[in-house]
């Protein structure tokens, strides 16, 4: 298995910069719910948890675990957040950017050097690096990945409560089978993203 390291951030730091922002999002693929990302400067001389990872392969309870423990130990966390509505009118591509520039927006200390997970064709006014799998080379983009993974799935709680039938607290907005059957059962809800295929012909429920 592959894990993060700071040989990324190190080779910045020695270019002269000192305060690097990880910058990851969650919630691309779900059909409902939105788009969140995550920033995070970690204090990289003595940061002490070798437990971080890509949000995708930790457990929940692990996630929410780090999710606390970076809060705490950090310089600064913050998220952006891009609604459902958002992303039917902007498109996926630049609701994922919007989100990601809203998280760096965020943040109380405003880093002079972005390292992100891949997107394309993304620009910053502060220098920055794309990096192609970030979340599993770079204990920053990792970080700000369960970040926004914690903040995210938070939300589709809350929403599970406020839209009972879809069983958002089981899938998080995804695609799944029973998500599936709740869709068919009951039709769209307002968290529903209409301009993904297969919902988009769906009755709102």
């Amino acid at each position: 298995m592959i894990t993060p390291t700071f040989n990324l951030e190190n080779a910045i730091l020695a270019d002269g910069f000192t305060l690097i922002a990880g910058l990851d999002e969650a919630g691309r693929g779900p059909w409902a719910g939105p788009l969140c990302a995550g920033a995070v400067i970690l204090d990289i001389a003595a940061f002490q948890n070798d437990g971080v990872r890509d949000s995708k392969l930790l457990s929940a309870k692990k996630r929410e675990e780090l999710a606390a423990w970076l809060k705490d130990n950090c310089l600064a966390w913050s998220v952006g957040e891009v609604s459902s509505e958002e992303i039917d009118k902007l498109g996926l591509q630049l609701a994922n950017k919007t989100a990601m520039k809203r998280a760096i927006e965020n943040l109380k200390i405003k880093p002079d050097f972005i390292l992100t997970d891949y997107v394309g064709r993304i620009e910053f006014r502060t220098p920055f690096k794309v990096v192609k799998s970030g979340d599993k080379l770079s204990f920053s983009i990792a970080a700000a990945s369960i970040i926004a993974k914690v903040y995210r799935d938070s939300l589709m709680l809350e929403f599970a409560k406020q839209y009972p039938d879809y069983g958002f607290e089981l899938h998080k907005g995804y695609g799944t089978k029973l998500h599936q059957e709740r869709l068919a059962e009951h039709g769209l809800c307002p968290i529903h993203r209409r301009s993904f295929r297969p919902i988009g012909r769906l009755p709102k429920g």
